[in-house]
């Protein structure tokens, strides 16, 4: 079985993050989001992978990832160019795939559990398409199925007033090459767009199988700020502590903390974790990195109180502030104008940017 990561949305709800690069480059507890993707294909026994790139960030992504050798897998990247919705993506993707199933998963989702289970139990003789799913509270508000006692997808509703189930679709998908030819017979959508429901749901009016499965566990897409933010505490929830960077003694560093090579935490400083600390970072005397936050390589912290906040790296961080969940870009500087003292800050803030507080 091959794997097939999407990659090419533009990332428009995580402007200005991604006014300068792409959203699944974002970092979740320091490490890219895609990364997330690319681990669960390779734990559920995938190693031929083909990443669908867009015409924004790509080069980012090939240079980060390379051929995937250092991440134990064999990529082959597939430019989709203009994003024109998941079914067209998916159908870039067909040359790559050969008479191989294959799992689709999107490059800016993702899930604590992972998808061995969804990639064990899909059968291709007997099923054309699999389909993650989650129970959720307000199905109304998400694609969600209807499914008949064998658990056999019967019927795909986007976000519908009456909603037939609380399952919704989670964005992972097993699929056979059967799903090409329904998505040669897609047309464009009211939002311009071909869409993969209508391409399932065409399998299903032509009497193939379709296998739901449900996931447990949290599932979580990272499109916004907020998201980001949330996966970043649901990732560090599970944080084990590694610190390989020096702690001087005068420092103070309790709970789970993940430090990086290179990166000095000096006499003063306090970290409460969990945290997660890039490499050659410096944390000054006059510090305070409270639970839940990721601070990426080469940054300066001092004098400022955070918490529940991502910075991406190369960030100069001095203001004399408690700075409060956070989103951070690259090479962002926050500092000091002494004619304004509030006593806090919440900040989405992009690459390059430059803030006196």
């Amino acid at each position: 079985m091959k794997g097939v990561i999407l990659a090419g949305g533009t990332g428009s709800r995580l402007r200005p993050i991604t006014d300068t690069g792409p959203k699944q480059l974002v970092p979740i507890a320091n490490k890219p989001v895609l990364e997330y993707a690319l681990d669960d294909l390779t734990d559920a026994g995938i190693d031929e992978i083909g990443i669908i790139l867009g015409d924004k960030g790509r080069r980012k992504i090939q240079r980060h990832f390379g051929d995937g050798t250092a991440f134990g897998v064999d990529i082959t990247y597939i430019v989709q160019g203009e994003p024109l919705g998941l079914a067209h993506a998916i159908g870039c993707a067909r040359d790559f795939v050969g008479g191989d199933p294959f799992v689709v998963y999107l490059g800016d989702d993702m899930m604590n559990e992972g998808i061995e289970d969804l990639v064990a139990d899909f059968d291709p003789d007997l099923y054309s398409a699999g389909i993650g799913l989650q129970e959720v509270d307000e199905p109304s508000r998400y694609g969600v199925v209807a499914c008949n006692e064998l658990g056999d997808v019967m019927e795909l509703v986007e976000k519908p007033e009456n909603p037939p189930s609380n399952l919704a679709l989670i964005g992972v998908y097993v699929f056979t090459p059967q799903i090409f030819e329904q998505i040669e017979k897609l047309v464009p959508s009211w939002r311009g767009e071909l869409e993969i429901t209508e391409a399932i749901q065409g399998l299903l009016d032509d009497g193939q199988r379709v296998q739901s499965h449900v996931v447990h566990g949290w599932w979580k897409d990272t499109g916004k700020p907020g998201d980001v933010l949330h996966a970043n505490r649901l990732v560090l929830e599970d944080l084990e502590s590694d610190i390989q960077g020096t702690v001087m003694k005068g420092a103070s560093v309790t709970g789970r903390v993940e430090i990086d090579s290179g990166t000095t935490i000096e006499d003063g400083a306090v970290i409460r974790g969990p945290v997660s600390i890039g490499k050659n970072t410096t944390i000054g005397s006059d510090a305070y990195v409270g639970p839940y936050t990721s601070i990426g390589d080469g940054c300066e912290i001092n004098n400022v109180h955070v918490e529940e906040t991502v910075l991406i790296g190369d960030n100069l961080i001095t203001a004399d502030r408690k700075i409060v969940d956070s989103l951070i870009g690259r090479e962002a500087s926050i500092t000091t104008n002494k004619d304004k003292q509030p006593t806090g800050d919440r900040l989405v803030i992009g690459q390059n940017s430059a803030l006196e507080l």
